[in-house]
């Protein structure tokens, strides 16, 4: 079988999506796994390459069916958008703009199964407010552009994995937006990629939402048992193997360790903060729910050295293969 296509969005051309992109598609190995077609700027990938030294074949194309897949070839899909003047490390508009037509493109060539999967550089959430487009993230946005109701954002390390009730909202308004059918939801969300991935039955810890996942009602309002407890004994009645409230510390340790093979985190932090410790280099974010694979990877724009050949490829190289890995397991 022929590795899979997968549509590569460069991202904030301001930031260093296209330092990565153009990192990950000359690494040895990714060619022996996907055959990845940029939707990007080719002007912006040649001076990328020119910050990394290195000299790529940049070659536009106009779809995918055009793409040639050579050792040192890099296959772009380039709608015009970035000025060659676009400064880097600044917030622009432009660039912003830029970055959500690249994530729309890409999910048209999913939706109509021209590629097999979506990976995502980095863009920054406020050049794409300030060029009108108003989504907290790639998650958000995936979900409009598909007709995506709700989904899940999952993190993915080697030695950890953990999906998230809610992310890119304040906190006291993802303690009010937690609920059982929410957390039940989720869970079965994060069960169903992991069976996806090729674990048969998966173990899942559901973290708490007060210190020590509330202590018998020492902490907090009587949060985990109101909003948590019953999607945890719902699933165990249908005989899934879902454990919790955990205390979240605890329950990422255990997780470290291998005990669990996916960890439910009820905000962003909670979540965000052990996966980027335990595996940013390595870390992939995946989306889940939506009627395609998308996977990106786990850091931001990095303007502070976007434009200085210093950005580590591994986190794209790592969302690459998890998205041909996934795609593969789902027989796409």
């Amino acid at each position: 079988m022929s590795t899979p296509l997968i549509a590569l969005t460069m991202g904030d051309g301001s930031g260093v999506g296209p330092e990565v992109v153009v990192g990950a598609l000359l690494a040895p190995d990714t060619s022996a796994f996907c055959r990845p077609v940029v939707i990007g700027d080719a002007g912006r990938l040649r001076k990328a390459a020119g910050f990394l030294g290195v000299r790529p074949e940049v070659v536009t194309v106009t779809g995918v069916g055009e793409a040639v897949f050579e050792p040192g070839r890099i296959n772009v899909i380039d709608p015009g958008l970035l000025p060659e003047d676009l400064p880097w490390g600044r917030v622009s508009p432009v660039a912003g703009h830029a970055a959500y037509e690249y994530v729309r493109l890409a999910g048209e060539l999913a939706m109509s199964g021209e590629v097999r999967a979506i990976c995502t550089a980095p863009l920054n959430k406020e050049a794409l407010h300030a060029a009108g487009h108003v989504y907290p993230g790639h998650t958000e946005l995936l979900a409009d552009l598909t007709g995506t109701a709700e989904v899940s954002m999952m993190l993915s390390t080697p030695r950890v994995k953990v999906i998230h009730v809610t992310t890119h909202v304040g906190l006291i308004d993802a303690v009010a937006r937690i609920e059982p059918g929410l957390v039940e939801r989720t869970i079965r969300r994060g069960e169903a990629a992991m069976r996806g991935s090729g674990v048969v039955r998966p173990k899942i810890g559901v973290c708490g939402i007060n210190p020590h996942a509330g202590e018998n009602g020492l902490f907090g309002y009587g949060e985990e048992e109101e909003k948590i407890v019953p999607a945890v004994e719902r699933l165990r009645a249908e005989g899934m193997d879902v454990h919790g409230p955990l205390p979240a510390d605890t329950a990422f340790f255990l997780a470290g360790r291998g005990d669990y093979d996916l960890i439910v985190a009820m905000y962003h932090d909670q979540g965000h903060g052990p996966v980027k410790i335990l595996g940013l280099e390595s870390g992939v974010n995946i989306t889940v729910g939506l009627p395609v694979i998308r996977t990106s990877v786990d850091h931001g724009t990095a303007f502070d050295i976007a434009g200085k050949g210093v950005a580590d490829a591994g986190s794209m190289i790592e969302a690459l293969r998890q998205a041909a890995e996934l795609s593969s397991a789902q027989g796409l």
